[in-house]
């Protein structure tokens, strides 16, 4: 039985999601968290984004994690079940993992936290009054259900509470609103795997030409993929489409169709071409598209890319990071990166999580208050994990002041989040 009001409301159920549920529950918050889907995991399940991206750096010869707090107790628990259950091709900690593992797992946390979960449930409304939520509605298999909280947070990953609750946001890049390309990432089993390395030059090679000569479609330069822990199977991120609005529903609707012909017509260059993938099966394209980028909302700070490479540092830092800057081309083919070197890594401050509009809404994830350059770097697992870890916190920390999410205590929150293993600051 849903109650009637929570402390927060979390809508989403992906990375960011599931930390900032966690985190405020974990501080004695009621803590209700909704998602569309039929699991926990967000992108990592629904568009088999997989795996985590580097979040680590070297300092004085000593590898530092960047991304600590709840991220670290999910990675160490995915690799603790691994061993359990002997799916350890790859004994060390790598970083690829089971969905099917990160569900289960995902959902013993949120039942260990005391969240309240509500799966099947499609964000469709929100009432605001004197810029506050009062309240939200989601459809579900019983009609639209009205939800109350005190407070809000966003990990929608397209900011789709914030836009309907009237916040201010951007989309894309700048000078013409296009977004990184979407990409529906699917999966090759019964390949020799060991031959399939072996031949991945040739494979690269191949790819190009026929690319050249019109008998690929794909617009992307060449394929991406990771080896599975599961035996025999690759992992594709590696179909492209560009140009089309991620939230606008029909353009949505034509980058499934056109990604599945993409992924299909891979699947056959390389069954068709290559010894090792002979007796290849085509054996899964993720239920849902990938976006990398969509809406940014307008918070009281905006993050820029200039400021990620020059190592920016905020007095209300609250997650650190290091990934690249990391654009596939909008338009076409090409990815462009910036990679920090060794012991260089930038803070993302509080601010960036703090919409303009409204008072008692966060945003945590990619829609956060970031450019287009800056997105590209935040948008990744590890990182979004601790901005929702830090949302969640906040929460509760504003709960029990009584105070507007952009007045919350921030010497309060950075104590609780580096009390439960967050790091925050550049002097870890």
């Amino acid at each position: 039985q849903i109650m009637k009001q929570y402390d927060v409301i979390v809508a989403g159920g992906g990375f960011a999601g599931v930390c900032a549920a966690i985190a405020a529950a974990r501080q004695g918050l009621s803590v209700l968290l909704f998602d569309k889907s039929n699991c926990l995991g967000g992108a990592a399940v629904n568009c088999l984004v997989n795996p985590f991206m580097p979040y680590t750096t070297q300092i004085n010869g000593k590898k530092l994690e960047l991304s600590q707090g709840i991220f670290k107790t999910i990675r160490d628990n995915l690799f603790k079940m691994r061993e359990q259950t002997g799916e350890m091709q790859f004994p060390e900690k790598i970083n690829m993992f089971s969905e099917e593992h990160l569900k289960v797992l995902l959902n013993r946390m949120m039942n260990d936290a005391g969240v309240e979960l509500l799966f099947h449930a499609y964000l469709c409304g929100a009432k605001t009054e004197n810029k506050n939520i009062t309240s939200l509605s989601v459809a579900t298999v019983s009609g639209i259900k009205e939800l109350f909280a005190r407070y809000f947070i966003d990990a929608t990953g397209d900011g789709l509470l914030s836009v309907m609750c009237g916040c201010s946001y951007r989309l894309g890049r700048h000078r013409d609103n296009l977004c990184q390309p979407m990409t529906l990432c699917f999966r090759l089993s019964n390949i020799d795997t060991a031959a399939f390395y072996g031949e991945a030059d040739s494979i690269q090679q191949k790819y190009k030409q026929f690319k050249k000569s019109g008998k690929i479609n794909n617009p992307r330069e060449n394929l991406l993929f990771f080896q599975m822990p599961q035996k025999g199977v690759i992992h594709f991120n590696t179909t492209r489409i560009v140009k089309l609005n991620p939230t606008d529903p029909a353009d949505i609707t034509k980058a499934e169709t056109m990604a599945r012909e993409q992924a299909y017509e891979i699947y056959l260059f390389l069954k068709n071409n290559f010894k090792s993938c002979k007796s290849c099966e085509f054996l899964y394209t993720a239920p849902e598209i990938g976006v990398r980028e969509s809406r940014m909302i307008d918070g009281i700070y905006t993050l820029t890319g200039n400021e990620l490479r020059s190592c920016a540092r905020f007095d209300d830092s609250i997650a650190l990071g290091n990934y690249d800057i990391d654009i596939h081309n909008p338009e076409g083919e090409g990815t462009s990166h910036y990679y920090f070197p060794d012991g260089d890594f930038y803070e993302t401050p509080y601010r960036c999580l703090v919409p303009r509009d409204i008072n008692n809404l966060l945003v945590a994830g990619r829609c956060i208050s970031v450019d287009h350059e800056a997105q590209a770097s935040i948008r990744i697992m590890p990182i979004v994990c601790c901005l929702g870890e830090a949302a969640g916190t906040a929460a509760s920390v504003a709960k029990n002041d009584n105070v507007r999410f952009k007045d919350a205590d921030i010497a309060k929150i950075q104590h609780l989040l580096t009390a439960n293993g967050a790091i925050i600051h550049a002097d870890c």
